[in-house]
């Protein structure tokens, strides 16, 4: 390897502008590894909003992923769905792939233990939904669902997606996933589930996630929620307030409004399981090719400045847009 590596990275300079920047790494040191980026993925909702300056100030700590150069709002080096290939450093990982919680950058260092293998049966296009898969896993922890649940899912993106086809693969229960956009019917059959829009959602659910980042989506949990029941809330609102009725039915139906974030790990778990732990399962579980059908579309790195432009402004039709590197 050569004394000095150039990398080229992804930031976000000012809101709704992006850029791409070169930096010079140097070589992996002891218990380090050098990976070539092949693929990575937006996380649309978090992403759109850190590249809109959406972050609320009181956030800005709290909100830093893993690997994050720069701080919030601007610039900054924000992502947290890579998946390459290691070049160089500890010998046994060099020619493996590798899943890294690092931003958009086609050569990165890392250290040994922040990169973890991709299973042989997971292709690297399907890999960079690992993150998400782990936001969703940790959702169904939080949730405790039961067997025989009538659980709906409100929001058919990526999250509430794998939210959705998590829980359908519960014996007996009975999953619907509801979102506006009536072409998500199809992929909600391919998920194992039902399909509804907001107007015709079934009521009096045993428990109901709620995906949608919009809070009419949050209002419309809680009216489906049967008595007793569990709202859980997977969607992150930025600065963005949220109105809810909170009279109504909420008290006499005894309704809790539980969140769920994949900072930590659910408390359930948390005496047995660490997040590298976490991680590898989330890995483990995208060896089903069910999930190819939230792959919806691919662009270079040095287009992801307009690409997460368009995205933030017109998301329609998509689910997990990929980053490819050369």
């Amino acid at each position: 390897m050569p004394a000095k590596i150039t990398a080229r990275a992804f930031w976000t300079v000012a809101a709704g502008q992006g850029e791409i920047r070169a930096e010079t790494l140097a070589p992996p040191g002891p218990g380090q590894v050098l990976v070539r980026a092949l693929a990575s993925g937006i996380s649309r909702g978090t992403e759109a909003l850190v590249f809109e300056g959406r972050i609320p100030a009181s956030q800005h700590q709290i909100m830093r992923c893993p690997f994050q150069a720069g701080e919030l709002p601007f610039p900054v080096k924000y992502g947290y769905a890579s998946v390459g290939l290691v070049e160089d450093g500890v010998a046994e990982l060099v020619g493996k792939r590798v899943f890294a919680l690092y931003p958009h950058q086609d050569r990165y260092i890392l250290p040994a233990d922040a990169v973890l293998p991709v299973p042989d049966a997971v292709p690297t296009e399907r890999a960079v939904l690992a993150a998400n898969m782990e936001t969703a896993l940790n959702g169904l922890w939080d949730a405790a669902p039961r067997l025989g649940d009538r659980i709906t899912v409100i929001g058919a993106g990526v999250v509430g997606c794998l939210a959705a086809a998590l829980a359908a693969r519960l014996p007996g229960t009975e999953v619907e996933l509801i979102d506006l956009d009536p072409g998500r019917a199809a992929l909600a059959e391919k998920l194992g589930t039902r399909f509804a829009l907001p107007d015709a959602a079934a009521a009096e659910r045993d428990l109901v996630i709620h995906a949608s980042g919009s809070p009419d989506g949050l209002a419309l949990a809680l009216r489906l929620a049967g008595f007793e029941a569990t709202i859980l809330e997977l969607s992150w609102y930025g600065d963005k307030p949220v109105t809810l009725l909170l009279g109504e039915a909420f008290h006499a139906r005894r309704l809790t409004v539980r969140s769920s974030q994949v900072g930590a790990v659910a408390p359930a778990q948390r005496p047995r399981w660490t997040h590298r732990r976490r991680l590898a399962l989330a890995l483990a579980l995208l060896e089903d090719p069910l999930f190819d059908a939230l792959l919806t579309g691919a662009t270079p790195l040095g287009e992801l400045p307009r690409t997460l432009a368009r995205l933030a402004t017109d998301p329609s039709g998509t689910l997990c847009h990929r980053i490819t590197y050369p």
